[in-house]
């Protein structure tokens, strides 16, 4: 597309931010002078700042070429960009031989009896393929091109495979989307950047499998493994996460940590926004029975001999939940590696009693926890009590039989909520892959960066940052 087809697109969201700046201003005009000008102003800010960047980016309107950077102008640099781009266009052109390898990979087949990598496309392509195997009891949205689930509760547990595609040119640990230029506030999309699995994370094939499928495709999978001999990885997302995003953030962490066992996700119907946070809570509790059924297919059908479960953010609550229960009903059946409480938003009183009844349901328990997690904090002032999670001025929870890790250090972006510092920081990943892979403790034998502290509750580990 033209870059003036950027400039048609930047007009039309000038002329939208106008409209709805006109009815903002009839809106207040009967309120007092003070309020007038603050909405006023608040709005013109607001709209001036997408609208600018709009106009300063209308040159690189171009989907072919859109980025974050310029477009090169000179003729020696488009030259170069041309000779990549026809690199790159041969790179994802793989051979006859190599699209059937990758449709027998793709299915959990091991090519030439070796067991499949993480990575299970052709070497030719700008791009690897993750299976991640999900449980889910959201609503399933009608969509003609490919399977999607929403943000509303289908009160049963359905079962499926995503193949998430992760360019080779992914940079740990980062999630490569399409850039999207968005009104704040208003969800109104003025320009999304077209997906190209060489530059994102995309979703080559998403279907949904009856049970006996799944398992097959699963014990495949877990066979074939070599790094993380069989071993099954769950991931639990926490508050304001969609479906997709849950896929490529479990993608992500499987990837990043080369882990070629199998990558499942359990995914709740969150809402997908901020303001979703009471509906979020409710539907994380009401999905308590489908993830159950979902870790005790994991646990004992997929002939995996090591599970460890990470769960983030409000994720924690309905694990706990269902973990308390499992260890109850049948201890002698569970056999978890490792359970990895990511920034658990849980009232911290709460979290402590609920992890006094899973203690031995694992080889051992980690929990991550931050003082300047402002998901957390402002969960705080809502509620008026600590989250287990969060890192107050009088220190991070500590549970017997449980090592506490503070990870304030992880991030020093102040823009950032710093709400996913398990997944978003190297050394953090890094820390998650040898507790999974090997569970060694104390934790400074995996990471030197970590620094047994004391405090008058106990000793707990704290991340400090190179």
């Amino acid at each position: 597309m033209p870059a003036l087809s950027g400039l048609v697109v930047a007009i039309l969201g000038v002329l939208l931010a106008l409209i709805v700046y006109g009815f903002a201003w009839r809106a207040t005009s009967g309120s007092s002078r003070g309020t007038m000008i603050l909405v006023r102003v608040g709005l013109l800010l607001l709209i001036a700042v997408p609208t600018a960047v709009m106009l300063l980016l209308t040159p690189t309107f171009d989907h072919a070429k859109v980025g974050r950077k310029p477009q090169l102008s000179s003729p020696l640099e488009d030259e170069v960009r041309r000779a990549e781009e026809d690199a790159r266009a041969t790179a994802r052109a793989p051979s006859t031989a190599e699209v059937k390898r990758d449709e027998r990979l793709g299915e959990g087949e091991p090519a030439d009896g070796a067991a499949p990598p993480v990575a299970t496309m052709a070497e030719q392509t700008a791009w690897d393929v993750v299976p991640v195997f999900f449980g889910t009891d959201r609503e399933e949205q009608p969509d003609a091109k490919r399977l999607h689930f929403n943000s509303e509760r289908g009160r049963r547990l359905q079962l499926g495979r995503a193949m998430v595609t992760v360019p080779k040119a992914h940079e740990v640990p980062n999630i490569e989307r399409p850039w999207v230029v968005k009104i704040p506030y208003f969800d109104v999309t003025i320009y999304e950047e077209a997906e190209d699995p060489a530059k994102h994370f995309t979703m080559q094939e998403i279907k949904r499998l009856p049970q006996d499928e799944f398992l097959t495709l699963a014990r495949q999978r877990i066979a074939a493994s070599k790094s993380y001999k069989d071993h099954a990885l769950v991931f639990v997302h926490g508050y304001n996460t969609a479906f997709d995003h849950a896929v490529y953030r479990t993608a992500q962490i499987a990837y990043d940590l080369k882990f070629d066992g199998a990558a499942f996700l359990y995914s709740w119907p969150s809402g997908g926004a901020v303001a979703s946070y009471t509906y979020d809570r409710e539907s994380a509790t009401a999905s308590e029975p489908y993830l159950r059924q979902f870790l005790d297919l994991v646990v004992k059908q997929t002939g995996a001999k090591s599970v460890s479960i990470i769960a983030h953010s409000m994720g924690n609550q309905p694990l706990l939940d269902v973990l308390k229960d499992m260890r109850s009903a049948a201890p002698q059946e569970v056999a978890i590696n490792e359970v990895i409480f990511a920034a658990p938003d849980v009232d911290a009183d709460n979290f402590a009693n609920l992890a006094q009844r899973i203690e031995g349901i694992a080889k051992g328990v980690t929990l991550y926890a931050a003082s300047n997690d402002r998901a957390l904090i402002i969960s705080r002032n809502f509620w008026r009590n600590p989250r287990a999670g969060d890192v107050p001025a009088a220190g991070p929870l500590i549970v017997p039989g449980i090592e506490t890790i503070d990870v304030s250090a992880a991030s020093t972006d102040s823009f950032a909520l710093n709400h996913s510092g398990y997944a978003e920081n190297n050394d953090l990943l890094q820390d998650i892959g040898k507790l999974i892979l090997s569970g060694l403790r104390p934790p400074n034998e995996r990471l030197p960066a970590l620094v047994r502290t004391s405090s008058p509750k106990g000793d707990y580990w704290r991340y400090t940052a190179p």
